[in-house]
């Protein structure tokens, strides 16, 4: 007895499986006080259980075709099984109850009333079935007859009323969970922009010292190099390619010194009314000098205004970011540079169609000497998002493995 408590409890407590249940229970008890017990008025019975409980199992029935045609199944099984057990005094009249709550729970006021409409003429149908010389109905009856019509009238207005305060009330709930998960996104973001932030500053502390100390005996280096070079005799080929070659490498080092004290150095932009599209035309025109490996293509919107921004390094942030997504397409490829103007600000993105950033490597990408290419040294990215940071903006990337990236820079108005 415990362990058959435990299981009906256990299957109670399920949803779908505790309405299953019941459901059962309930046609089965009406097939069971069936006073015939005949096989056909069961099988109409069981039929419309069968219906009941597929109902919400059939993703098919929630589309609109579906609603209508499991109502229209219900209204003629429910009206077989009314016609077959005596038409108007049949005691299973409230079966017409079965698809009028339907559409009242899923369609809107009017639909639900001309369902209802439909299963009042459907049972007062049944009076044109009647033989008026042999049969009298008394004044009563009438009245009677006329209760269950205004009954299942009322029914079915007020499931459609409660049903329309769930589905205001799920409304609203399902903008309380969007705006939940609007607000969950941008402070998971602000979270990653704060980390980014304390990581930037220990890492720029770090870089300051560093080139500072290593700036010193390069000069040192640089000098020897070419007093080297000076004083080796000529005929020494191999003494003077050794010296070419660390000139070339103190150059090479300093200019990545130069690039480690730019990221670690504090940024103040000199903010003027610019034009967006001028600015990234010129780093266009940069990157175009520098490569034409790609075709790149611009998309500006007309209703741009000017922004408050530094236009030197809003060329160098967009430079970084053409120039990437044309190192990272193929031969041949192309860049879209398209912006669009919003209510605060404006948006651009740069569009590649390469090689993309693979999942685990886009929380890391704005780190500094984060880098993926052989030659690279990882400060492009962190220094093209401290450079928006310092002007109130955001970027953001959506990548894909093998289908390209799109970075995208907001900047504000203000």
């Amino acid at each position: 007895t415990s362990r058959f408590r435990l299981v009906l409890t256990g299957v109670l407590m399920t949803p779908h499986l505790g309405q299953d249940a019941v459901l059962i229970f309930l046609f089965s008890a009406i097939a069971t006080l069936s006073p015939t017990r005949d096989v056909w008025e069961i099988g109409m019975i069981a039929t419309l259980g069968i219906l009941q409980l597929t109902e919400s199992r059939l993703p098919w029935v929630e589309t609109l075709p579906g609603k209508v045609t499991w109502i229209l199944l219900k209204l003629s099984v429910a009206y077989l099984l009314i016609g077959y057990t005596g038409g108007v005094a049949s005691s299973y009249y409230l079966m017409l109850l079965l698809p009028i709550v339907t559409a009242a729970t899923s369609l809107d006021v009017l639909p639900t009333l001309l369902f209802s409409l439909i299963a009042c003429g459907a049972y007062l149908s049944f009076l044109l079935f009647i033989d008026w010389n042999q049969s009298y109905i008394e004044p009563d009856q009438v009245r009677v007859i006329a209760l269950r019509l205004l009954f299942l009238a009322v029914v079915g207005n007020l499931v459609n009323a409660l049903a329309g305060a769930l589905r205001i009330q799920n409304a609203k709930y399902r903008t309380v969970a969007e705006q939940l998960a609007d607000a969950n996104r941008h402070l998971s973001e602000a979270e990653a922009a704060m980390r980014r932030s304390e990581r930037l500053a220990a890492l720029g502390q770090l870089s300051a010292g560093l080139a500072h100390e290593i700036r010193n005996p390069l000069g040192t280096i640089k000098a020897s190099a070419e007093m080297l070079t000076r004083y080796v005799p000529a005929d020494n080929p191999l003494a003077q390619e050794m010296a070419g070659f660390i000139s070339t490498e103190v150059d090479r080092t300093n200019s990545l010194v130069t690039r480690f004290l730019d990221f670690a150095k504090p940024l103040a932009p000199q903010r003027e009314p610019a034009d967006l599209s001028q600015i990234i035309d010129r780093a266009i025109a940069a990157v175009e000098r520098e490569t034409t490996r790609v075709s790149l293509y611009r998309n500006y919107s007309p209703d741009l205004t000017k922004l408050p921004l530094d236009p030197n390094l809003m060329q160098q942030v967009f430079y970084n970011l053409i120039l990437n997504a044309a190192q990272a397409s193929p031969e041949g490829g192309s860049v879209t540079i398209k912006t669009k103007s919003l209510p605060d600000g404006a948006e651009a993105s740069i569009i590649d169609r390469g090689t993309g950033i693979a999942a685990a490597n886009l929380e890391t990408i704005f780190n500094p000497f984060f880098t993926t290419k052989p030659t690279g040294v990882g400060l492009g990215l962190p220094i093209v998002q401290k450079i928006v940071d310092e002007h109130g903006g955001r970027l953001t990337v959506d990548s894909e493995e093998g289908q390209g990236s799109t970075f995208r820079v907001y900047l504000p108005c203000e």
